[in-house]
């Protein structure tokens, strides 16, 4: 059995409540004696006498009844006492259905959160945070954050994420998501910009390397042509001409080598997405990447900065909301608070999400609520409880002590009226 997480030492109010309903009780018990033995030198202490008896007897009753919700009186075995102890297991039942029926039920939690404004709330929070309340999260937040990062191992949690992203790349089929992406540059010409810085990178390569293609020249051509230098002359014109057709197809959209490059480009889109040998070759390519040391390494590294990052922010949140960060979040609530059709796909996603929950987890809720008060031990449970409500508890045995010597003092007065 576990023992329910908490300080169970009773609060100063119950104990205090408790001192007086006792002290009020010993005090109808005193009152009593006292007015018994007064009564032969005057009737009218036969009043108090009748006042404190039925006190005593109401506040001896209330003590009972308090008494016996959470544990036998005086140790003594007397059926129907000890309640809470007994159906410790029955409450918990009762409460998580009393949870599962009136609150973790679809059309309740619709009906509620539909009167939220999700995104309009937090809009107002990114672009106009209260000072108190922001500073007061941002601190709790990136110190609960920070502890988490430097608690946890560092190389252990690398580990995970980088297995995590390894595993999503291996599930991911990377040919058909490539070729819709390249469709979809193609059909908005974006990638005509990366022709040109293509076509701008080969001109820059030849540039750069044209003593290579000389020195190939050179070495290819024969005797004859070295003696005349007529491989020098080979050299220049395959230089310039192939510098001119580079020239001729980064000005002219129209190129035929353009179009044909565009050609390819649109088969290797629809290769991409519907040829099976196509697909196989991308699956293998990146099965050999992700496999590979230097990828393995690149992502330890890329866990390390992330890392870096977040703790950089977490251990200076002000800071980091001054910068690009809080920027972006202050542009992402007056995106909020001007965009209605956003809003509303925000409140809608939230409030479907909560409906979603209730829907699949209402049951799992309820279980763990029922498991958690059958796990904890009894006597811990009564005295959370009993610390809970034990205050208000108190104030019946003063009221029963009270009220039954008032109502004490209304008979024995139309008893003597009668008499």
């Amino acid at each position: 059995m576990r023992t329910a997480p908490g300080f169970d030492a009773p609060p100063p109010g119950l104990t205090r409540m408790r001192t007086v309903a006792t002290g009020l009780l010993v005090a109808m018990a005193g009152l009593f004696f006292l007015s018994r033995q007064l009564v032969p030198f005057h009737p009218a202490w036969s009043f108090v006498r009748a006042f404190a008896e039925a006190g005593m007897v109401g506040g001896m009753a209330d003590w009972f009844a308090v008494t016996a919700l959470f544990r036998h009186p005086l140790g003594l075995p007397i059926p129907h006492t000890a309640i809470v102890p007994k159906n410790k297991d029955r409450i918990g039942d009762q409460l998580a259905q009393f949870l599962r029926e009136n609150f973790l039920v679809t059309p309740v939690i619709a009906r509620r959160m539909r009167r939220l404004d999700v995104a309009g709330a937090v809009a107002r929070w990114l672009t106009d945070p209260p000072e108190a309340a922001g500073g007061r999260f941002r601190a709790g937040a990136s110190k609960l954050v920070a502890q988490m990062l430097e608690a946890l191992d560092p190389q252990r949690l690398g580990g995970m994420v980088k297995a995590a992203v390894a595993h999503r790349l291996a599930e991911t089929e990377v040919a058909p998501v490539a070729g819709q992406l390249l469709k979809a540059a193609m059909a908005e010409n974006r990638h005509k910009p990366l022709l040109d810085a293509a076509i701008r990178w080969a001109g820059k390569a030849l540039t750069d390397n044209d003593h290579l293609i000389r020195q190939i020249v050179h070495d290819k051509a024969g005797s004859i042509l070295r003696w005349t230098g007529l491989d020098e002359t080979i050299s220049n014109k395959l230089i310039d001409g192939l510098g001119g057709l580079l020239e001729e197809m980064a000005t002219n959209p129209e190129h035929p080598l353009r179009i044909r490059a565009e050609n390819t480009l649109d088969i290797l889109a629809w290769d991409l997405r519907f040829d099976p040998e196509m697909g196989a070759k991308v699956e293998r390519l990146k099965t050999e990447l992700v496999a590979n040391p230097a990828m393995q390494r690149w992502l330890d590294g890329l866990w390390e900065q992330a890392r870096s990052g977040l703790l950089a922010v977490a251990r200076d949140p002000e800071r980091a909301m001054r910068g690009r960060l809080g920027e972006l979040l202050r542009q992402l609530g007056e995106t909020l608070s001007t965009d209605r059709r956003l809003a509303t796909t925000i409140n809608r996603f939230v409030r479907r999400a909560a409906v979603g929950l209730a829907a699949d987890y209402g049951d799992g809720i309820v279980r763990l609520v029922s498991e958690t008060v059958r796990g904890w031990d009894t006597p811990t449970i009564t005295r959370r409880l009993e610390n809970a409500v034990g205050k208000d508890l108190q104030y019946i045995r003063v009221n029963g002590t009270l009220v039954g010597g008032l109502v004490g003092l209304v008979i024995h007065t139309v008893d003597v009226v009668l008499g």
